[in-house]
């Protein structure tokens, strides 16, 4: 009860007493919070377990890349969440490159190239933080020994692209 109005809150029970596991408080015995997450706020948003200073989980976050490149992040590894954007980007960035690569190792042009960078919302404290990334590469192939790649590379030279560049000053 706070100030004679009683509180939702006040005969709220931990979500973990019904499944038997004990919570751990962020409450030293000296009543203040624990600071796992220096320079961000103290201020504890409603219906979160902490504030994100205090956040567990984003303390411990860790990205991990699950492609069969040779990329980055092959382990595990934490990132700090103000660096996260610009180390995912740099990573997906990596996955960009060794498309470029590929297709000038194999005869082939990269057509497209689409990057995202995905976010999401910490459960235990609400804030917005940068989850991971897709890269989609579409690499188009030119084989010159196929018979029919050369028909068709003869059948437009002798249709398609015939007269398209007309000199004027002749």
């Amino acid at each position: 009860m706070i100030g004679g109005i009683a509180n939702s809150y006040d005969n709220y029970s931990s979500p973990y007493a019904a499944s038997g596991l004990s919570s751990v408080s962020n409450e030293p015995d000296n009543g203040q919070s624990i600071v796992r997450n220096p320079g961000e706020s103290t201020r504890k948003q409603a219906g979160r377990e902490s504030s994100p200073a205090e956040c567990k989980t984003c303390k411990e976050r860790k990205y991990q890349d699950g492609s069969d490149e040779d990329v980055s992040f092959k382990a595990a590894a934490h990132i700090d969440p103000d660096a996260a954007a610009s180390r995912v980007r740099s990573h997906e960035q990596e996955h960009v490159s060794n498309a470029y690569k590929e297709a000038a190792q194999n005869n082939g042009e990269v057509v497209s190239c689409n990057v995202s960078i995905h976010t999401s919302i910490c459960p235990e404290c609400g804030r917005t933080y940068v989850s991971g990334g897709t890269t989609a590469t579409q690499i188009k192939y030119y084989n010159e020994e196929n018979p029919y790649q050369q028909e068709m590379k003869s059948s437009d030279a002798a249709n398609k692209y015939l007269g398209m560049n007309v000199d004027m000053a002749c």
